[in-house]
């Protein structure tokens, strides 16, 4: 039963990974005809061979070594990102019993919190000012967007009273989440971008200021393995978004094409907004959203105590 149940893990990875690699092919398309242009349409038919070209050239590229770096964190961190945002899959609740357990929603704030390290660490040893400054603010940017997270994630929390993935299907038989609590679902997709490290949000990257950023001095597979990571959390965060906020049950066609929408609204929204300033971002964070994340969670644990009470009071009418 191990065996299986590791071997499904296993089938599931590479299946993220295929993913991915058409994710950047659907991006290219979409990106291309928001600006008139066809995008990929020559490696193979219609381009669909264009992500393993691209993946081939970029294993098959230089490899740099800064020479004042610090040699084991600059090589291990982004094996560290991709670690991260793989092992995240295994809360998904698969009707198949992959690997769902019921405290899947603390692993994945333990998961999302320890994906910071491996941008601080990527930044920090590669011993440069320029990657050292964009780790900085991409650490700031992403622990400050997993307070909103977490307090929403907590109201949809309350509503459920469990901490298993599961449960979410189970009560949106009905009624979706995005129905019942709309603006949350607006402030977590926002802040999805935000962690995500996407436009307009996407200040880990800056190249008209830092060059790149905190992968600065990637290249070749260091920043493939990076660029990995950072798709592999985009159908990571959809695939959460449609758990919580457009309940269906997992392993259905409806879920996927549910997370491909996600996904496309990722694109979506990087070919039609331009980039933020970093203090209106932080600005956003703690002054927008975090007072409304608290408003809602107090809102739902008071409706939640209240009806709770009147049970209890029909119930002992009941008895008397």
């Amino acid at each position: 039963m191990l065996y299986m149940k590791f071997m499904s893990y296993l089938i599931l990875l590479i299946m993220v990974l295929v993913s991915v690699a058409f994710l950047t092919l659907l991006e290219q398309k979409i990106l291309g005809y928001i600006q008139i242009r066809k995008g990929p349409n020559k490696v193979g038919y219609m381009g669909i061979l264009q992500p393993f070209a691209d993946a081939v050239k970029l294993f098959m590229k230089e490899q740099t070594l800064p020479t004042v770096s610090n040699f084991i964190p600059y090589y291990l961190s982004p094996v560290f990102s991709l670690f991260i945002s793989l092992v995240c899959w295994s809360v998904i609740p698969y009707d198949v019993g992959l690997l769902s357990f019921k405290m899947g929603v603390l692993f994945f704030f333990c998961c999302v919190g320890a994906g910071v390290y491996s941008t601080m660490g990527a930044g920090w040893a590669s011993n440069s000012k320029y990657a050292l400054l964009g780790c900085l603010r991409a650490v700031a940017q992403t622990i400050s967007y997993e307070v909103s997270l977490a307090l929403i994630l907590l109201s949809m929390l309350i509503l459920v009273g469990g901490f298993d993935f599961g449960l979410f299907s189970e009560y949106q038989r009905y009624l979706w989440y995005c129905v019942v609590a709309f603006p949350l679902g607006l402030l977590w997709f926002v802040s999805c971008l935000a962690e995500t490290n996407r436009t307009p949000f996407d200040f880990a990257e800056g190249e008209s200021e830092l060059v790149s950023g905190f992968n600065t001095e990637y290249s070749g597979g260091g920043f493939a393995i990076i660029f990995m990571a950072e798709y592999s959390s985009i159908l990571f965060m959809s695939a959460i978004s449609v758990i919580l906020f457009l309940g269906s049950g997992v392993g259905l066609l409806l879920f996927y094409l549910k997370l491909v929408f996600i996904s496309f609204c990722f694109v979506w929204v990087r070919g039609t907004l331009p980039r933020f300033r970093y203090d209106k971002l932080m600005y956003l964070a703690w002054k927008s959203f975090l007072p409304v994340a608290l408003n809602y969670l107090l809102f739902f644990v008071g409706i939640k105590v209240f009806i709770e009470m009147m049970i209890m009071y029909c119930m002992k009418c009941s008895m008397l």
